[in-house]
């Protein structure tokens, strides 16, 4: 009798370790931040519904902002911090670093900074990588878009590669300006994403 009780409450603990709710706090630029699509339609409007769909308790606040770079995350990251006090952390930045040309290791720099501040914070981290067409010069891109996976590993945090894979080489897939995905898109990005999110949001 004293067994079956203890193997029920620890039964009991595992479900409430994956039922607890969590708050998942998501630093993006536009894309992320449903630039130019309607509210609602957006990858992380549609993570939000699929979390419900499949009861995972989550709280998600989006806290991107069009146009931003990698040191305006790092600057605004403290405060986001303190107010949210997080469970798991969404990384979307970097895509306005390369397409202004910035230097990568300043970008690099920058999001290790976010990574260890979430870490510090007790958040599990999610690193969204990016990449940047070859016109910008063959050297750049290539360092720009390694950058995420070796911080990837040297942080040892999860890493979604390529936000738009599938998507990038599809321009029917863009607005007009060629930079901003349409909302047909961001299922796409989602299934991109999920998969490295997906046990973060799962593990206590």
């Amino acid at each position: 009798m004293w067994m079956s009780w203890c193997a029920l409450l620890l039964l009991a603990a595992s479900a409430s370790a994956y039922s607890a709710p969590k708050t998942l706090l998501v630093v993006g630029d536009s894309l992320s931040a449903e630039y130019g699509i309607a509210r609602g339609s957006g990858w992380v409007a549609l993570l939000e519904r699929k979390l419900a769909a499949q009861k995972i308790g989550a709280s998600i606040v989006n806290a991107s902002v069009s146009g931003e770079t990698t040191s305006g995350g790092r600057t605004r990251m403290p405060t986001l911090l303190a107010k949210h006090k997080p469970d798991v952390v969404v990384i979307e930045l970097g895509a306005n670093d390369g397409l202004r040309g910035l230097p990568v290791a300043a970008a690099d720099a920058n999001l290790r900074a976010m990574v260890a501040a979430a870490k510090q914070a007790g958040a599990a981290v999610l690193l969204v990588g990016m990449q940047i067409p070859p016109n910008y010069g063959r050297d750049y891109a290539d360092k720009f878009s390694a950058m995420f996976g070796k911080i990837s590993r040297d942080e040892k945090v999860a890493l979604a590669p390529f936000m738009l894979d599938r998507v990038a080489d599809k321009a029917d897939l863009f607005q007009p300006d060629r930079l901003h995905p349409l909302a047909t898109a961001h299922p796409l990005i989602l299934d991109n994403i999920w998969p490295s999110l997906a046990p973060l949001l799962k593990v206590k």
